[in-house]
Order: C-alpha cells, then structure tokens, then sequence
C-alpha cells in the first residue's frame, strides 16, 4: 500500500478521474514487484519447512491472472514477473528459458519501467507462458475493457469458461488485484482436485460455459447513442429522488439493475427474472436499505 497520486477523482461532482499515465503504469509495475516478491518468500519460507529449498517462479502457477485497465499492460506485467524471476535466479545461466537475456543480468527493477530493450527481451521469453497461463484470461477484458474493481474476477471468470473441470482440477491460479492510489495484493487460488460432474467445480465451470456467447450476443449500438447515455450519466448520476428512465428489456435475466434513488441518497435494486431462480415472486426481488437516520447531504447535491 502507497500513497500516490496515480488516478483519482478529485472532483466530487464529476466520475471521471484524473489520471497520470506515467505514473499510473510505474505504480503498477512497482506494486507488481513488491506483491511478488513478497508472495515468493512465502511460498519458500513454506517450501522450506517441507524440505524443498526451491525457489518459486512464474512456472509454478498453472495460470496467473491480473488486475486488467488495458491488455497489453497485463502482458507485460508476466513479462515484469519472469524478469523477477530472472533476477533472482543464481544459476540463470543454466536455464535455457533466459537464453538470450545475459546482457540484463545486473539491471535494477526500478530502474526498468519504462526501459524498451528490456521490456521487449521479457515479453518476447515470455510469450509462451503467456500464451498458456494469462491470454485466455483476457476474454472478457478484450471485449469490455477497463472494468475497475472487477477486471480481475472477470480474468477469473475467462479462465473457468474456457477450460473444462478436468483441465481446472489441482491448478494453481496466480491473482494479482490493484487499486490506484494505491494498493495491491498478489495471492493464488488452489483448485479442487474434485472435477466429478455434479461437484462444485462443475457448476461453476457450467454457469460460465455460455460467456463468450453472451459477450457475442450484445447489442450494438451507434456512437451517438452511445454519447448519449453517457450524458444522461453524467446529468443524473448524483441526483436524489430520481428514477432511471432507461428500459430493461434488453438486459441479460438475472441481471440487478437500478429502480430508483430514494431522497436521502438510497439506492434500490431490482433482479430481472431467470429461469434459474426460486421463489422469486412476480420476477422482482428489492434490496435496500431502511437504517439510514439522518442524511448528511454530498457536495453534489449542490448542483442545480
């Protein structure tokens, strides 16, 4: 965890951040080397207790998955993991994986953010883990884009929809989350050994199997429309006492979605129905909350 002024909202009327793109990259790779570093103390100091006096590395995870703002940065970011690897291996000449990488052998991490001769010598070594531990993660980030918070479970989400139950059993999946301004944690996922059908893992591998259709499945809209959205966002996202104008009908079932915002800033969902759910009533479930007692009014009930 670090104070940084990477990507903030400074504005409270506003949801758009300001960012500094530079720094914004640094701070994730500089977190990604910490989070890692830590992470492979662990897992030796823990190896060690077991008689194994191995180093962990990149290898040791079947898959490895990240916080995703665009994909090219995720692909680098395995590429900065090897680099680590590389860095700590005292027997590096040894390993056919880092032929070729000789020349970086006495280069410090901080000095490499922003160094194109070594990125480019990492993503090219690293490329084949790449393509077996991360790229199928970036099924839905390639289609959706930045999605914050959730980038990462929907890395997560990419890998169960894409392999069977059998392929998933026993892997390790290697979880990078970030958070400008910031903070970050890197830990791993042990996947049951259980892939019988009916077992846990075969459900939720079953509830994701239909992702990519469902991505294909969107409707495509025109950029105007689009522009329009956004500025309806834009006029109403701080309002008190407003109800969202937009249809539902082209929402996906089982999908929560906005009913109202109440006069003291609460908010109130509804669940479009599926045919998946029980004792849904008339198809509308409301979450909210009644133990608000006093409003204490935001800066953005200022705007006219």
């Amino acid at each position: 965890m670090q104070h940084a002024y990477d990507f903030y909202k400074p504005d409270m009327l506003s949801e758009y951040p300001v960012v500094d793109g530079k720094l914004s990259i640094q701070c994730y790779l500089s977190a990604l080397d910490c989070c890692y570093s830590v992470y492979r103390k662990k897992i030796r100091a823990q190896w060690q207790k077991e008689g194994n006096d191995k180093d962990f590395t990149l290898n040791d995870f079947g898959f490895m998955i990240f916080h995703s703002p665009y994909c090219k940065l995720v692909q680098k970011s395995l590429a900065r993991m090897m680099l680590n690897d590389f860095l700590t291996d005292h027997n590096r000449d040894k390993n056919s994986i880092y032929s070729g990488l000789e020349a970086f052998g006495d280069v410090k991490l901080e000095d490499t953010y922003f160094d194109r001769d070594v990125e480019k010598a990492f993503m090219k070594a690293s490329s084949e883990f790449f393509n077996q531990k991360t790229k199928a993660s970036l099924l839905v980030s390639n289609q959706n884009g930045n999605m914050y918070t959730s980038s990462v479970y929907g890395s997560l989400a990419s890998v169960l929809a894409q392999y069977s139950p059998q392929q998933l059993a026993g892997r390790k999946i290697g979880v990078f989350s970030y958070g400008s301004g910031l903070a970050a944690t890197l830990y791993s996922l042990k996947v049951t050994q259980d892939a019988t059908p009916g077992s846990a893992l075969d459900k939720i591998t079953a509830s994701l199997c239909d992702l990519k259709s469902r991505l294909d499945s969107r409707t495509c809209v025109a950029p105007d429309v689009f522009a329009e959205n956004m500025k309806l966002r834009e006029d109403t996202h701080h309002l008190a006492n407003y109800i969202p104008q937009c249809s539902i009908d082209s929402l996906f079932e089982g999908t929560w979605y906005l009913v109202r915002v109440d006069e003291k800033h609460r908010r109130i969902y509804a669940r479009r129905p599926s045919p998946n759910d029980d004792n849904l009533g008339e198809g509308v479930r409301l979450v909210h909350s009644n133990t608000a007692t006093e409003h204490i009014p935001s800066p953005a009930k200022k705007v006219p």
